[in-house]
């Protein structure tokens, strides 16, 4: 399963042909794509136009949904950034690293087109999808 990061996400409403939002567009229907609750907030709060807002919310509502918080995952997470800040590392969001450490700990992958997952991949076996695929 690929969870789907809000960077993604929002160039793909946006209509911005990144190489992660065409690639979403190419993987929508043909492999399983989710989202979280969290990410779904930041892509949904982002609407200013109410059609837009529903009909990112249909679509999105059609995936699966999965909860990127709960005690367990926040410890792990809040040991995920120490460790990378330990590492000279300090991720930017909070929400970031709940979504890395989600992915870690289910064996997800993500794609995403935000520098702040990098460190994830690089330092903590973050699996992300591959631009190629």
């Amino acid at each position: 399963m690929i969870l789907v990061d809000s960077s993604v996400w929002i160039d793909y409403f946006r209509g911005v042909p990144t190489p992660e939002a065409e690639l979403l567009d190419d993987l929508l229907g043909r492999e399983l794509v989710a989202t979280g609750d969290l990410i779904l907030l930041e892509v949904l709060q982002g609407f200013s136009r109410d059609r837009d807002f529903q009909r990112a919310r249909k679509l999105m509502s059609e995936l699966e949904v999965i909860d990127l918080g709960g005690v367990g995952l926040a410890v792990q997470a809040a040991k995920n950034f120490r460790k990378l800040r330990e590492l000279g590392v300090t991720v930017r969001k909070s929400i970031d690293t709940l979504i890395a450490t989600r992915c870690i700990e289910s064996d997800l992958e993500l794609l995403h087109s935000d520098r702040d997952f990098d460190a994830f991949e690089r330092h903590l076996a973050l699996r992300v999808v591959a631009r190629g695929r």
